[in-house]
């Protein structure tokens, strides 16, 4: 299975969840049968590291998002992954603007698949340490309801 995170500048949301998940799915001893990735809608941070932020608190938790780098949603991408996953409606607006017209992906967004509240996941860019937190607290949250729908697919 093949999932892509995704959110607007692939520094905050998304690589934190590719993170949150990574270490999810090793819990569940599925990591070898699962491909994770994040990209953002814009191309403002290709190729730069998470936002700082992002990475202590990620850190904190035993997250790790150090290897990880920003890119940009690509076309090839809905041929490529099973399940794309919003971080938020603007996220997943443009996702479906973006999607070829024979794609194969499952686009939702991700908080409101599992019913959680709320449904989308806030960005914490522009914020202080506890906005980061917030969103890890939710993406936990989303990444255990993901782990248990995995395992029923596989």
């Amino acid at each position: 299975m093949r999932i892509l995170f995704v959110c607007l500048g692939n520094i905050c949301r998304s690589p934190s969840a590719e993170a949150v998940m990574r270490h999810y799915l090793q819990q569940a001893g599925l990591a070898e049968r699962v491909h994770l990735d994040s990209a953002g809608t814009g191309d403002w941070h290709i190729g730069k590291a998470p936002d700082a932020r992002a990475r202590r608190a990620g850190q904190q938790r035993g997250y790790d998002l150090d290897s990880l780098r920003a890119r940009q949603v690509t076309s090839s991408d809905f041929q490529q992954f099973d399940l794309i996953l919003a971080m938020d409606r603007s996220n997943l607006t443009d996702l479906e603007r973006l999607r070829p017209a024979l794609a194969s992906a499952e686009l939702d967004l991700f908080l409101q698949r599992y019913q959680l509240a709320p449904a989308e996941v806030p960005d914490p860019y522009y914020g202080g340490p506890e906005g980061f937190e917030q969103v890890l607290d939710l993406l936990e949250q989303g990444c255990e309801a993901l782990t248990q729908e995995i395992r029923g697919r596989l």
